[in-house]
């Protein structure tokens, strides 16, 4: 029977934790608690009341446990559980990033926009029928219309608008006036007035009425300026999503399994339950599941999606080996050095998403001028209601109210509120999913500065695929037979430039030589026999092991380094019969991509 002083899920994530594989331990009231990192013992140890039930001190479960949310315009604003920003309401965001898909926002926001929309449209077909060359009277009575426009508008903008209303009353009582003070005033005072206009038209002065003897009624400005707002939230949030995955599209290069050496026995099991310290194995072809070292074997790792780097990079034991880049023809195995959020994927996607929460410069004078604007565009409006009663042309009191709620509608700083954080957000979402990482919002913004572009050539001006270029006989043999002897002895090799010799051996239709004996000679070469020859391919640390001089071979080998070869040796006994040389060639589109950026005056 477990002790129940002891706890063996990890109070932070959620995972079962055996004692004997735990990451670390902390006592809290009484009860011992495993964790199955680093990070969640240190989140814990912070700040244990987090992580427990105040009535029993029992870990909650990940399900019951509510993320920390903030706004992407005000990061200093946090809250437990999603909401509304009381400053700008904006939805909230949450802070820890996830795999998970959460698009119940986006689909309410489309839900109300679309049935919106086809409220509206009849609403706009009854209220202006000559736009559309209709005759509204001939189907619906005068008297009859109002109550019609009033069950089209009412579910717009009572329902479909419920959110604008709730955030412009929370921008009132925390009193920082934002886009939607104004859009909840406007289009609110629209639909009250219209409902009086209805149900009380004998409370309206005869400056009020219209040719017809009624009230001039404007539910559908006030539903159209609702569903309009929809289209701009459902924009944005479409935006936001699309930035989103972009992001999830960085953590999805992660394998979904792990294969796991315990107790002899191999399995796959997910790569959440693999914890610090686990022995796996990574098999040809397949992702490296965590970061970690190499402790058995050898193998080439592609780090390019890293390091940007086409070349593979050789992995002996105790080298390190980062999360999703992949392995090549070896095999390994590897000790779990950081994982789950600690992995450097994760904190490069976890870098993106704060850089998506910082403010740039430009933006605290967007929120500056805000601040002024919608007090000024109130007062505006009352101005323009009092000129309008005063000066205006019957039926003055008429235009008074819609020129009112005009100026709060029109005057919407939506642009200015929204434009910065959302560039900021797309734009580092963009760039992240480019293999772009923006520091934060202040380097994008500079990028508008910038003349001068410095590029690191591999895998921007060039292929990222090694080639072989050049083939230098040094002795009696000639470049075929030179070429012959190197694919040879690449057939049996794992190393990198061994795919761009035999590449290039097939594309000059040359048979690779039959080598016997073969041995790769770990960071120097192969080396093998060819009949009663022996012959070496490989580094100069290679020809001084096998006993070759270079005097001759090393100043051209030098000339052809100088030209971006990366060179090779070839070698038959202890002469060197020549030098191969292998290159990554320049894109086709460099030379136009570096022509587009001068016309740009970079």
């Amino acid at each position: 029977m477990k002790n129940p002083n002891v706890h063996f899920i990890d109070p932070v994530c959620g995972m079962t934790v055996e004692p004997g594989g735990a990451a670390g331990s902390f006592e809290h009231s009484g009860t011992t608690y495993y964790f199955c990192s680093k990070s969640c013992l240190e989140k814990f140890t912070a700040d244990p009341g987090r992580y427990l039930k105040p009535a029993t001190s029992e870990p909650v479960t990940p399900e019951a446990a509510q993320a920390e949310y903030t706004c992407p315009m005000h990061p200093e604003i946090r809250q437990v559980g999603p909401g509304s920003c009381p400053k700008c309401g904006m939805a909230l965001e949450p802070v820890e990033f996830s795999l998970e898909e959460d698009n119940s926002e986006l689909n309410d926001m489309t839900r109300r926009f679309w049935i919106s929309t086809a409220l509206s449209i009849p609403l706009l077909l009854a209220v202006m029928p000559h736009l559309f060359g209709l005759d509204i009277a001939k189907w619906i009575p005068h008297h009859i219309l109002g109550w019609t426009e009033f069950a089209l508008a009412t579910p717009v903008v009572l329902w479909g608008g419920l959110l604008f209303f709730q955030r412009g009353w929370s921008s009132i009582v925390n009193r920082s006036p934002n886009m939607f003070t104004l859009i909840a005033i406007g289009t609110g005072v629209a639909w009250i007035y219209s409902v009086v206009g209805v149900v009380a038209p004998q409370l309206f002065p005869e400056s009020f009425r219209n040719a017809m003897g009624g009230v001039d009624l404007y539910f559908e400005a006030a539903a159209v300026i609702v569903t309009l707002v929809l289209l701009g939230q459902v924009l944005e949030l479409k935006a936001r999503s699309a930035t989103s995955s972009a992001m999830r599209a960085l953590l999805d290069l992660a394998p979904k399994l792990a294969r796991r050496l315990k107790d002899g026995k191999e399995e796959d099991i997910p790569l959440e339950h693999v914890h610090l310290g686990d022995t796996l194995r990574v098999r040809p072809g397949e992702k490296v599941p965590v970061d970690g070292i190499v402790t058995d074997g050898q193998s080439s790792v592609d780090e390019s999606m890293i390091t940007g780097e086409p070349m593979p990079v050789q992995k002996t034991v105790d080298d390190k080996v980062t999360g999703a880049t992949v392995n090549g023809t070896g095999s390994f195995l590897m000790r779990a050095e950081r994982v789950g959020s600690e992995t450097m994927l994760a904190q490069i996607v976890k870098m993106v998403s704060e850089a998506q929460r910082t403010r740039a410069p430009i933006q605290k004078l967007a929120d500056t001028v805000a601040g002024y604007f919608v007090p000024a565009v109130v007062a505006v409006a009352i101005i323009s209601f009092v000129v309008w009663a005063l000066f205006g042309p019957p039926p003055s009191m008429a235009y008074a109210v819609i020129n009112a709620v005009a100026v709060l509608i029109i005057a919407c700083p939506c642009a200015l509120g929204l434009a910065t954080p959302m560039s900021n957000m797309v734009g580092t979402g963009r760039g992240a999913q480019a293999g772009v990482l923006i520091k934060n919002a202040e380097a994008l913004e500079a990028f508008e500065k910038v003349d001068t572009l410095v590029v690191d050539k591999t895998g921007t001006l060039t292929e990222g695929k090694p080639k072989l270029v050049a083939i230098q006989p040094l002795a009696d043999k000639s470049e075929v037979d030179i070429l012959m002897i190197a694919a040879g002895l690449e057939q049996g090799s794992e190393h990198p430039l061994a795919a761009a010799i035999l590449s290039g051996a097939s594309e000059r239709e040359i048979e690779p030589s039959k080598v016997s004996d073969f041995e790769s000679v770990t960071g120097k070469g192969v080396r093998g026999r060819i009949g009663a020859e022996d012959v070496a391919l490989g580094n100069l640390a290679l020809m001084e092991l096998i006993g070759a001089a270079a005097t001759e071979a090393e100043p051209k080998a030098e000339l052809m380094r100088k030209e971006g070869q990366t060179v090779m040796f070839v070698a038959v006994g202890k002469l060197i019969v020549g030098l191969i040389g292998v290159a990554d060639p320049i894109k086709s589109t460099a030379a136009q991509a570096i022509k587009a950026l001068h016309d740009e005056k970079i």
